[in-house]
């Protein structure tokens, strides 16, 4: 059964969604840090209380290095104001890391030897370092509800030699003892590389994170089309998996020794949900808004809101646990009086941390936290008739009596009913862009097969979700 955007009325009745500011922001701002936990079924984020943690994370990847107390709380805020409560950020960028007040990390380059000085007052330039720096802008980010997912030693660092197994674990003791106690800290272990690269110094600096604390999650960064799961999916300290879909579009996606599954980033995670034991995954870097395709050639297009919007929507509904935006401009926080940029990087932070983007992720996580959350599944057996792979390609997610399917491009969406529970399904289309819920006026039978056609013309960018609920 056809149904055209003609018979669509926009739902205003409260709660239905989060469509204000105001509203987006006491989303955000539900919660305060604590520990994080596995749910039972191995697949999601709880709170200890048993909440729904759903990450929706942010690559601030500088943030430590680059920007002062000023910039951090413009920063911070705005990612909560947002609706992000996962912050990506490195430890080290580099062993001769220099923050913006121009502390030194560390004596002599050896991750061994952290440069600390005695007391933390920012009014005395001798006692405030890197690490009192480091540590006033995560426990102000705890103090805005977001978690710091904190990479101690960025991987090339590792790769080139600078960082052997002792001195690993060394600094990964030191930095465990140091931050164990603070409530809103993820480990990520390795940083952007194989976990082939220098194996066993991952290793052994995982297992110390692990030992030395037993209060905070940790998994593993990897390289880009590379997922943790393919080294260290069974060791013990790695909590959840983490892949990097990486930069590429189809057509780039050729190298060796990678997953070949160009854009489709939902692919990673239906092999990660087949392992045992459970363990939850999520994309922790797609491609960035603003960063060229195939990352190294600025000659090239960048991708834009419509490609992060896609890349969050088709891992989460495959099963992903969360989703990590970035924006090539801020995960370098590129400033006006930086001689030159990386990776084809235009403008200014504090300009780009209000792109598109940045401004439509938290509709992802307001509408999967909007119906039970604990009970959702997977399941591809919604869609009665896929119109096509790439760009074409629907995906379905559901619980006990409601189902999500996404369409990247609006084209029509066929739909397996009887599914969810009832006699009978009311309907409505999601604006991912918006954050609004537009319902149809006719209800449904729960059975057959029914087709939806989805607001607006056909065409890459045009996305729905449409959204099913038992009557």
């Amino acid at each position: 059964m056809l149904k055209n955007i003609f018979t669509l009325v926009l739902l205003t009745l409260v709660g239905v969604a989060c469509t204000s500011q105001e509203q987006q922001k006491e989303t955000a701002d539900s919660g305060a840090v604590g520990k994080l936990k596995i749910s039972d079924d191995g697949r999601y984020f709880t709170k200890e209380n048993g909440d729904p943690f759903f990450w929706l994370g942010d690559t601030g990847w500088l943030l430590f290095g680059k920007l002062n107390r000023e910039d951090a709380e413009l920063y911070l805020e705005n990612r909560r104001e947002k609706g992000f409560n996962v912050i990506q950020v490195m430890v080290l960028h580099s062993v001769g890391a220099v923050n913006a007040y121009g502390d030194t990390a560390l004596v002599n380059k050896n991750v061994a030897t952290p440069k600390v000085t005695e007391g933390n007052s920012f009014s005395d330039s001798t006692q405030y370092d890197y690490w009192d720096h480091m540590d006033y802008i995560v426990d102000l980010a705890a103090e805005k509800g977001l978690y710091m997912a904190m990479v101690p030693v960025w991987g090339t660092n590792v790769k080139e030699g600078h960082v052997n197994q002792a001195q690993g674990e060394t600094y990964a003791a030191w930095l465990a003892d140091r931050y164990k106690d603070r409530p809103n800290i993820i480990w990520l272990n390795g940083g952007d590389i194989r976990g082939t690269d220098s194996l066993e110094v991952w290793l052994r600096m995982g297992t110390t994170l692990r030992e030395k604390d037993k209060n905070h999650l940790i998994t593993f960064h990897p390289r880009g089309r590379t997922t943790s799961s393919v080294w260290f999916h069974n060791e013990d300290w790695l909590d959840f998996n983490m892949f990097q879909s990486g930069h590429r579009n189809y057509a780039q996606d050729t190298t060796a020794g990678e997953l070949h599954y160009g854009e489709d980033n939902w692919r990673f995670i239906v092999g990660d949900m087949k392992l045992t034991p459970p363990k939850p995954t999520l994309d922790g870097e797609p491609s960035y808004e603003m960063i060229p395709q195939g990352l190294h050639n600025p000659e090239n297009p960048y991708w834009g809101a419509s490609d992060v919007r896609r890349y969050g929507y088709w891992s989460v509904f495959a099963g992903g646990a969360g989703y990590t935006y970035g924006h090539n401009t801020v995960m370098q926080m590129l400033q006006s009086t930086d001689e030159g940029s990386a990776f084809g990087g235009k403008g200014v932070w504090d300009d780009a941390i209000d792109h598109p983007g940045a401004m439509q992720m938290v509709h992802l996580k307001t509408l999967m936290l909007s119906r039970p959350y604990f009970e959702r599944v997977p399941d591809q057996t919604l869609v009665a008739k896929q119109p096509g792979d790439k760009y074409d390609y629907q995906i379905a997610t559901r619980g006990k009596d409601y189902a999500f399917i996404y369409t990247y491009n609006g084209k029509n969406i066929s739909v397996n009913m009887g599914k969810i529970e009832g006699d009978n399904v009311k309907a409505s289309w999601f604006n991912p862009k918006k954050g609004t819920f537009t319902e149809l006026e006719e209800t449904f039978p729960n059975k057959g097969v029914v087709e939806f056609n989805p607001p607006g013309e056909p065409r890459d960018g045009n996305d729905w979700v449409l959204v099913l609920d038992s009557k």
